[in-house]
This record gives structure tokens, sequence and C-alpha cells, in this order.
């Protein structure tokens, strides 16, 4: 669902005049998306990258002769999927190859679509799920493809808290992979990443967390591994090293400020509670263990140097 009110320069001229529009431009308080259209730029700037790009593509979807059919990431983040290094200024969409030309802020892919190719959201145009996958994994980064692909086998196949459906997950990578078949192009970077993603990882930085511990040289990465608990249920860790005898985490910060996360509870309680919870592990366990965030995974060597100060290494 839209969470950015689109302005458009018709309706805004009902109550002010076009000077002072252009003047709000100027000033700052608008942003344009594209000539007629219009963004508050508080919002704008507060909105996530999913959300502006989900913004450009009404705002191109509102000036364009005939609706475009969104497409690759564009489309992902319609379909309420993360993204990853997101483009900050153009919009991804599916011309066919007899359409010409081209469009400031928009980025044409060419290529033929099938009925089941297309659905509509929240009054956008875009591509089904799976060709949306498959379209992003046969053309995005490796990181930028396996972040989205773990939430839609995330989104779909994750039925409770560590209930996985790997059947079903297996089912949909080979729909994917048949959508990118058709393409002339891409078929083999879209089977890498369909082979590695796992809609285990619960976030983006846990996706970018793996494609790292495999760079580094983990080759047995367990993911949501269940360690005993002081009562009846087990705790949950994100990874296992077990070639490392070790445990990781990342950790993005968010659980300590999100209050969907917190659950009642102020930061402080949620952070102690971790403690406590990573203190009996690592007892019960006799594992290293380590925590790890988003400024280590910028490079494999950002990663590597925080898992060496743990004494945390792939077996050579």
């Amino acid at each position: 669902m839209a969470t950015l009110t689109l302005l458009r320069r018709d309706r805004l001229l009902a109550t002010t005049t076009s000077r002072r529009l252009t003047a709000s431009v100027a000033g700052g308080e608008l942003t344009r998306l594209r000539i007629g259209v219009y963004v508050d730029t508080a919002a704008w700037n507060a909105a996530t990258p999913e959300d502006r790009a989900i913004a450009r593509a009404h705002a191109l979807a509102l000036t364009s002769p005939t609706a475009p059919v969104v497409s690759h990431e564009t489309a992902a983040a319609a379909h309420g999927l993360p993204l990853y290094r997101a483009d900050r200024r153009r919009v991804h969409v599916i011309a066919p190859h007899s359409r010409p030309g081209a469009a400031g802020g928009v980025i044409r892919h060419r290529g033929e679509l099938r009925d089941d190719d297309v659905v509509e959201i929240d009054g956008l145009r875009i591509t089904s799920l799976a060709r949306t996958i498959s379209d992003v994994a046969r053309t995005a980064s490796f990181e930028q493809a396996v972040t989205v692909a773990d939430a839609a086998l995330r989104r779909q196949f994750v039925a409770g808290p560590h209930e996985y459906d790997f059947d079903g997950a297996e089912r949909f990578r080979r729909e994917v992979l048949v959508i990118a078949g058709r393409s002339a192009h891409g078929l083999t970077r879209a089977r890498r990443v369909l082979e590695f993603a796992d809609g285990r990882a619960q976030l983006p930085g846990e996706s970018i967390s793996r494609i790292r511990l495999r760079e580094i040289g983990f080759r047995v990465i367990g993911l949501q591994v269940a360690v005993p608990g002081r009562g009846i249920h087990p705790y949950f860790v994100d990874f296992g090293l077990d070639e490392a005898n070790a445990f990781g985490e990342f950790d993005g910060a968010i659980k300590y400020v999100d209050g969907k996360l917190l659950d009642g509870r102020t930061s402080s309680q949620v952070f102690d509670e971790e403690k406590q919870r990573e203190d009996w592990i690592r007892g019960t366990t006799q594992r290293s263990y380590a925590r790890w965030g988003w400024p280590h995974l910028a490079t494999v060597v950002d990663l590597r140097t925080r898992l060496e100060a743990f004494s945390i290494r792939p077996r050579r």
C-alpha cells in the first residue's frame, strides 16, 4: 500500500498559484517526482527506499498515456519486499520490443509478458511475484537479488516462528527458474541466486551476512539454529558456524527502538534480556559467540576482522 501522498499540479492549483507552487519546489517544501507530480519533502525524506520506489512508480503511472508494467526492483518494492542499495532515481518497467524511445527517470527492460506475468497492486500494474524474482535474479547484483529472493521465500513459506516449508520453497524456486529460462540472458545468474536463497533469513542484514560468511570461506552455515534455553522453549541463533565451533548474530539495532519488537518493554530491558540470553548460550555450549551490524557488512574484510576478534575463522 502506498504510504506517500502524491500531489498533482492541477489539484494544487485549485488552492494556490503557479508562482507559489514554483516557490514551494524551489524552497524545498515540495519535491517533484515527475512533471506535474509532487510529494511533501519532509514526508519524502522520512520515507523508506521501498516507499520512495513505489511513489515514483505511481507518479510515472499518473503521467503515462498507457499504464506501464512496473518490474524488477520497483516491482519487488510494490510486493512489499525489502531492497538492498536501491536505485534512488529510476523506475524499472518492462516494455515490449516494439515500443520505441526512452523516458527520463525510467529504465526500460525489453521483454514480452504473458497474461499471468502481470498483477495489479494498489492501482499499479506490476510483474507477478515469481516474474519479479526471476527478473531481479537475472539482472541485479548478487547481494540485491539474494535479499529480495530471501524475503519472497520468507513471506510465502515461513508458516510460523521457525517453521519453514522447504518443499514449497523448492517448488517456487523451480517456477522462477522456468520463467528465467524464457529470457535470452541471465539464467546462470538466476540459478546461482535461487540456489543460495533461503527464506529463513529474517532480515536483509541476515541475507548479506550469509553472503559475507560464504565469501570469508564458511561452507556450512546453519540458519536459525535451536539452542536449549532455560525453560521449555529453546533459544534461536541466527547463524551456526560448526566448523569454527561458533555462533553468530546480525544485530541491526532496530530491535532496541522498534515498538513492534519491544512488545511493551523498554530498550534497556530488551538489551539486558539479549545479554542474559547470549551469556547463557555461550556458557552452556562453550562456543564462541559474535555479534555484528551493518558497519561490519560493508566488505568481506570488515566482517572477517570482526569475527577474528572473537577467534572465529573458517577451517583452512
